[in-house]
């Protein structure tokens, strides 16, 4: 009789399983069509425009993400449904300056600041940097940081930055009478890659002396491509899994990095060398029990190392490319400079500050080819907001993406085209919105290297077009349809350079 039961009981078992697992299968459907229903009618989003798969899924969004072409995704939304474009269940993007100051803007009540989303900067470590870090340790690690980037640092660097712009303009000059073809991209990265080095370490990348990349910079590039990944297991609540998800050498080079950081930031602590004027001098004058650890200088280091090069480098690459593929701009700005400075010593930082022209081009530039075109996510404070005419819950993910709302129309006339008059008042542009374009000056947590950034590319440009003349290659002509990994993927963009010849 036992062995019947057993038998029996074994017999009904698959039936049973099948049943089992049919009935959790409906289930889960049913659970997200009512969930569907919710989010589509219902939910407090229901009347923002957007993609009705968006609404009710994160699959959409994370596909785009990590497959590297969500900005040009979201900018046909933005085409399609207007200025306002709910892209995910809780998730809504904006392109209007009064979104950005809404958003990202300092506010009088400090609790009514829009928090960082931890989906976008969740902390790999314990220990913070100052893009991850909370209000308060932000408070402390920009203080600290503060004396590392003021205009009097600025000043006492500048013989460094001048070495490396010298040092830019002489292997270009060798690589000009080899009659050799230049990839702007990779001596833009070589020059400031150097010049970072230098200032947050004391030590050089030497990518000018030997125009390769150091190995330390392809992991950085590397790096980069890990956080879409991160964002995504995050949203589709597989944190658990995240090893799994992320490719391997991604991971490895993401870890390299930091302990390359790390091991840098305590070689040069050890020193002790209060004199010189880079980064961690400035930082350890005025360190103190308030200040940062070891372990948080190695993680501000990290973030410094990757901020303070790639995005100036990705500018000028960008400022580049839209020059030469518009002839008549290149031709104004080479005049400017041309006719201003007789020679190379006359160009100095207080005078290139004064160009006009020079000062609308990258303005453009910034506006067509931001370096960081994905939008920095914040979440809603407590009771809610009114952005553009729609009522946002509190822990709403909102967004003003750089590159598609300087791209819209809301904002800018003929804004496809590349055109700096528009930053010189010129009556045909005169309806511009300019307030919009402040991705990186804008509110408690702007961008504290603008002014250093500012100085390497208005020096770098202005040498490299008054000691020559520059013609894009066959091959650079759709070089800006490029992936977008958090920053740009960047391909090469050949060039040839010719030394003007002067009296």
């Amino acid at each position: 009789m036992a062995n019947f039961a057993v038998s029996q009981a074994a017999g009904l078992s698959p039936i049973i399983l099948a049943k089992t697992a049919i009935l959790v299968i409906a289930l889960v459907l049913l659970y997200y069509f009512f969930y569907s229903l919710y989010s589509l009618f219902f939910h407090p989003l229901a009347k923002v425009p957007g993609p009705k798969t968006h609404a009710i899924s994160q699959l959409p969004y994370v596909y785009h993400l990590t497959k590297g072409d969500w900005h040009t995704t979201l900018d046909e939304f933005h085409k399609r449904y207007g200025p306002v474009v709910r892209y995910g269940p809780n998730d809504v993007a904006f392109t209007s300056a009064e979104a950005l100051k809404t958003i990202y803007g300092s506010k009088v009540a400090t609790e009514r600041t829009f928090q960082k989303d931890p989906r976008m900067y969740k902390k790999r470590r314990p220990e913070s940097h100052i893009l991850n870090a909370n209000n308060e340790d932000h408070r402390r690690f920009r203080k600290l940081l503060s004396h590392a980037f003021s205009e009097k640092a600025l000043r006492e660097q500048g013989h460094i930055i001048q070495y490396y712009v010298d040092m830019f303009i002489s292997q270009l000059t060798d690589q000009a009478r080899a009659a050799n073809t230049i990839d702007m991209v990779s001596w833009f990265n070589f020059a400031t890659f150097d010049l970072i080095g230098d200032l947050a370490f004391g030590q050089s990348f030497g990518g000018l002396d030997n125009g390769n990349y150091h190995p330390w910079v392809r992991m950085i590039f590397e790096n980069m491509k890990v956080m879409p990944f991160k964002e995504a297991s995050i949203r589709l609540n597989l944190t658990f899994a995240t090893s799994f998800l992320t490719p391997n050498h991604l991971k490895k080079s993401a870890e390299e990095h930091y302990q390359l950081s790390k091991s840098t930031t305590v070689k040069r602590i050890e020193s002790n060398n209060l004199e010189r004027a880079d980064f961690m001098s400035y930082i350890l004058r005025y360190n103190d029990e308030k200040g940062m650890s070891v372990l948080e200088m190695a993680e501000n280091a990290a973030v410094i190392i990757m901020a303070g090069s790639e995005t100036t480098a990705t500018l000028l690459s960008g400022t580049v490319f839209h020059l030469l593929t518009n002839p008549s701009k290149y031709h104004k700005l080479v005049q400017e400079i041309r006719s201003e400075f007789n020679s190379e010593e006359d160009i100095t930082l207080a005078r290139v500050n004064q160009l006009s022209y020079l000062i609308a081009v990258f303005s453009e530039a910034l506006r067509v080819y931001p370096p960081v075109p994905m939008g920095l996510a914040r979440l809603v404070p407590a009771g809610g907001e009114v952005i553009d005419g729609y009522y946002l819950p509190e822990k709403t993910c909102v967004a003003v993406p750089h590159w598609t709302a300087f791209r819209t129309s809301h904002n800018f006339k003929d804004p496809e085209s590349f055109v700096p008059e528009r930053w010189l008042d010129d009556p045909r542009y005169k309806d511009d919105s300019k307030a919009s374009l402040q991705p990186f000056s804008l509110g408690p947590r702007n961008c504290i290297g603008k002014n250093l950034a500012y100085a390497e590319m208005r020096l770098l440009l202005v040498r490299l077009l008054w000691k020559f003349d520059l013609e894009m290659l066959p091959g650079g002509e759709d070089w800006n349809k490029q992936k977008a990994f958090i920053l740009w993927e960047k391909g090469a963009l050949p060039v040839k350079i010719t030394e003007v010849v002067r009296q």
